[in-house]
């Protein structure tokens, strides 16, 4: 069953009533954002405004939250600028940075170099995804499953991109952006865990985060939560505007 919509802000969790710390938390910054043109006015996808502020400090305030205290920043593409935007503490959260190769790592790729900062256990979501859902659920769910690697997905029926995912019993049996089949009614939601050994389970010349996934659900490997509600992110001018409304909305709403 999907969870309820979920979302918190920190100035709303009573002080007694602070989550659970959550894993650190890997967030893939590194794209340069060349669907985005000028609408992102110069600055990386990840720092693109949005209802008023940098995307990146939407996801920080939700992340804060839910409970992460520990964030590090995958960045490549004037990764310089995202860090002296966010700094090394936002709303809380500790943040460090890992730093692509002149010639970019994958997504994959730049999860393995930061892998001495993210430790054993981590999570992992994309710079320019805000996913209002219950992480501490998630995260709870992954370890109630003992799988060594976690994906969170939506009931897409085709709505909002192409589903990708057959979901069943609370496990991701098969995952596939390449093939899609009848069967895949679930969408990858863009926030998943992993162990530091799963990176392992497959040939270092793969550097796309999605083949690694595929393998996991192939092998029975990969626990799946689903999400409630649709994601939202700003790949395209019209996918920004859409998510600074929402955004914008969900601001007034708090206030109100």
């Amino acid at each position: 069953m999907a969870t309820p919509a979920y979302h918190p802000e920190p100035s709303h969790v009573a002080e007694g009533d602070l989550p659970t710390a959550l894993p650190p938390i890997c967030i893939l910054a590194g794209g340069k954002g060349t669907r985005l043109g000028e609408v992102a006015g110069g600055v990386p996808k990840p720092l693109a405004e949005v209802a008023g502020e940098p995307f990146l400090v939407h996801q920080f305030r939700l992340l804060a939250a839910c409970g992460a205290n520990h964030v590090v920043l995958c960045v490549g593409h004037r990764g310089e600028m995202i860090e002296k935007t966010i700094g090394h503490e936002r709303f809380g959260i500790t943040v460090e940075y890992s730093y692509d190769s002149p010639g970019l790592d994958g997504t994959l790729g730049a999860v393995r170099r930061a892998l001495a900062l993210l430790g054993e256990r981590f999570l992992v979501l994309y710079g320019d995804t805000y996913l209002p859902m219950d992480y501490q659920a998630a995260d709870a769910a992954w370890r109630a499953s003992s799988k060594p690697a976690l994906m969170t997905v939506f009931r897409n029926e085709g709505r909002w991109d192409e589903s990708n995912v057959v979901f069943c019993d609370g496990v991701v049996v098969k995952y596939d952006k390449s093939h899609r089949t009848a069967d895949m009614a679930w969408i990858d939601y863009g926030f998943g865990g992993f162990t530091a050994s799963t990176l392992d389970l497959v040939d270092a010349a793969e550097t796309d985060l999605a083949g690694l996934q595929t393998l996991l659900a192939d092998r029975g490997l990969l626990c799946g939560f689903e999400a409630a509600e649709r994601f939202h992110e700003i790949g395209t001018p019209e996918a920004l505007r859409e998510t600074d409304e929402f955004l914008r909305q969900l601001r007034e709403s708090k206030l109100g």
